[in-house]
């Protein structure tokens, strides 16, 4: 189900990390990969591949936009300047960051909320046990349609549609988010 973002999605007021205000308006025409951060997570490698996801591909017209977030078992605990500084050293981070983000929790992030509405499944890696692992330490998300977990990523097309949703595991560099990446850049 694609379900096309609302103007007010780019009216969203946001913040980049380093504290400016912006929205997503000054993406519009870009193809955005939206994914929710974190520094402290056995998933945080996947910095690296979005890191290079965003060079192969920007000036081809994506967008990699990165979201911090510390609702998954406090894994993102850092300030603004903690979390740059760690992106930076470790992996050389390029891509637009931005502030600390509510995603599950209340009050859920506008942006997420129409995020979620838009695409409330998300694409998972053939034979993915992530929901499992997760279920097993009592971590699933209150409602089916939560994002799952750190790095859960939103695919958002150059005509403000929301393409495609993938699950925490999908790896920037898996096949299938590749293709949906050169689908919508076309």
């Amino acid at each position: 189900m694609n379900a096309p973002l609302s103007a007010p999605l780019y009216d969203i007021p946001l913040k980049s990390l380093d504290g400016r205000a912006l929205t997503l308006a000054e993406f519009k025409g870009q193809v955005l990969l939206i994914v929710n951060v974190a520094s402290k997570c056995g998933l945080t490698p996947q910095y690296s591949a979005l890191e290079t996801l965003f060079e192969n591909y920007r000036d081809r017209g994506l967008q990699v936009l990165g979201f911090p977030c510390n609702d998954f078992a406090g894994q993102e605990p850092g300030s603004a300047d903690e979390i740059q500084s760690f992106c930076t050293t470790n992996f050389s981070v390029q891509f637009p960051m931005f502030e600390k983000t509510n995603i599950n929790s209340e009050p859920r992030h506008p942006l997420y909320a129409q995020l979620i509405a838009a695409q409330p499944n998300a694409i998972t890696p053939s034979n993915s046990d992530f929901r499992e692992k997760l279920a097993e330490y009592k971590m699933l998300p209150k409602h089916a349609d939560d994002v799952m977990w750190n790095f859960e990523k939103f695919l958002v097309g150059k005509d403000g549609q929301v393409l495609n949703r993938f699950a925490p595991d999908m790896l920037p560099d898996d096949p299938i988010l590749l293709a949906a990446i050169e689908a919508a850049l076309r």
